[in-house]
């Protein structure tokens, strides 16, 4: 067959389709692996381009993949027909460049040069890294380099975070320093300018645009810097409604690499945080140690890292919901430099936090007013309208007999229970959004459970999710000397049996005086 692709390792060079400028033979595949020093980037571009066309260069391609794995996560672009691919820089020192043709229709082929950027450069990915020159050696003197980062398709705010920084210090940061502008020239304004060996703040562009200049003088150098980048426009993310839908980057496509997003869900305080996992297939674990060392997604309880870990995973899992004991949770999704897989999908809802008791005869509930804050009273009722809360202290009650409120007895597992269902209606405007419990008591145990019954899409999460588990344990943030309202039904139970008992007696006398 036909021989081609190889790597190219030399600062600068050409290459070009097999037979250029005839026309390239069939059924052929050529890989390049270009690579240039450390802390370089590649810079390519095309003086001649002509392959078969089709709409979706299903037949003979060109590929251009940022790194030397070729997964979707690293691709910059898939090339046909006669318009050449734009000019490349890589997000590092790698890139590479892969062509295929099919087994009919030959064309010219292409003609391309590269050159290694002794530092700077146009990076147009949604992600990437970059370092000062000859990173972590120290860095050259008199050196100057500017990184545009964003232009591309699609792209949001740009988020840049620093993982190692060690320059010349001074005052003001004269001598050697990092400086940072939100747009792509040093006529945008100035986010910040860094020395030293302390490593700047995460920066978050307001534009899909940011310019990184580095410079040092004429002595005393440092290790330098190293930082990755990625667009925030659907990576970096808040939410507070009570309940919502998130997903990563690109899903159901392949996320990009490296990349480290954050979706912090923030809930009025009393709620928890239920996640649903909806669909996740992530890079697998890791051979050697068998755990996510690569690709992953991680839960926080609370805004931060700092935070207690509710999980870590990985690969491809069916994974059980997960419930945050605070109203706050934070997700955080870390990639790697290659291996990029569909991403996930996830739905999760506020829980509000309640307490639910019952004896032989009645339901009582109790929902602390500051969950529902923004509800009135009659947005909280069981079974029917007529059945809504009273505010009673701190607390949102419902206290009701079992023959009122829409309740119903039932036989489930062979055991009578009595159910009804409580609506929490969070509509506004146009939108209606009414959240069900399904509120059950097994009256001769006296124990009752509430259940999820339609909160987010309820047919995505496999029908209802019992959610009693740790509200009861946990307290549900009610006050405990409410909670423990006397029983009096259980007193007037015993007193109508004394009295029927009583009754019978003197009706057996009286027949037998008779």
């Amino acid at each position: 067959g036909i021989k081609c692709g190889g790597v190219l390792s030399a600062p600068y060079g050409n290459f070009s389709s097999p037979n250029f400028p005839g026309r390239y033979p069939y059924e052929t595949e050529c890989t390049w692996l270009i690579v240039v020093a450390e802390g370089s980037s590649v810079l390519l571009s095309f003086s001649h381009f002509e392959l078969e066309y089709h709409a979706a260069c299903a037949y003979d391609y060109l590929q251009v993949y940022n790194g030397a794995a070729r997964d979707q996560g690293n691709l910059l672009g898939t090339f046909c027909g006669r318009s050449p691919p734009p000019p490349f820089s890589s997000a590092w020192h790698v890139m590479a460049v892969v062509f295929r043709s099919d087994r009919h229709v030959a064309k010219r082929g292409f003609a391309a040069a590269y050159r290694k950027d002794a530092c700077g450069g146009q990076l147009t990915g949604l992600s990437g890294e970059i370092t000062s020159p000859r990173y972590p050696e120290s860095y050259p003197n008199n050196a100057e380099c500017r990184w545009s980062i964003g232009g591309g398709s699609g792209g949001g705010p740009l988020t840049l975070v620093f993982t190692d920084f060690q320059v010349e210090g001074g005052q003001g940061c004269g001598f050697d320093y990092v400086a940072l502008f939100d747009g792509p020239t040093t006529a945008a304004p100035r986010l910040g300018r860094y020395c030293g060996s302390t490593r700047p703040p995460r920066i978050v562009s307001s534009a899909p645009r940011l310019l990184v200049l580095f410079k040092s003088d004429f002595n005393i150098g440092g290790r330098g810097f190293k930082a990755h980048f990625y667009s925030a426009g659907e990576c970096q993310e808040v939410f507070t409604a009570v309940k919502g839908n998130l997903s990563s980057p690109r899903y159901p496509n392949f996320y990009p690499n490296n990349l480290k997003c954050q979706w912090s869900i923030q809930l009025p305080p009393g709620y928890r945080i239920k996640v649903f996992f909806l669909d996740m297939e992530l890079e697998g674990r890791s051979s050697l140690t068998g755990g996510c060392d690569y690709d992953h997604l991680a839960a926080f309880d609370g805004g931060t890292e700092n935070g207690p870990l509710l999980g870590r995973w990985c690969g491809r899992e069916s994974l059980a919901p997960v419930t945050s004991r605070s109203n706050q949770l934070l997700l955080v999704l870390h990639t790697d430099r290659n291996t990029a897989k569909r991403g996930f999908s996830i739905a999760y809802v506020g829980v509000v936090p309640m307490n639910v008791s019952c004896t032989r005869t009645d339901f009582h509930i109790q929902i602390p007013v500051q969950s529902l804050a923004q509800l009135e009273r009659n947005r909280i009722y069981l079974g029917t309208p007529s059945c809504a809360a009273q505010v009673v202290g701190r607390n949102f009650r419902i206290h009701t007999r079992f023959d009122t409120c829409g309740t119903e007895s039932q036989k489930r597992n062979n055991t009578s229970v009595i159910v009804s269902t409580l609506y929490i209606d969070f509509s506004a405007g146009d939108q209606e959004d009414i959240h069900q419990y399904e509120v059950q008591c097994e009256p001769k145990r006296k124990e009752a459970s509430v259940t999820l019954i339609a909160g987010p899409d309820a047919s995505r999460l496999n029908q209802a999710e019992n959610l009693v588990d740790a509200q009861q344990r946990e307290g549900g943030a009610t006050d405990a000397r409410e909670i423990k309202s006397q029983d009096t039904s259980d007193i007037v139970f015993i007193s109508i049996c004394i009295l029927a008992g009583l009754l019978m007696v003197i009706a057996v006398v009286g027949l037998v005086l008779l």
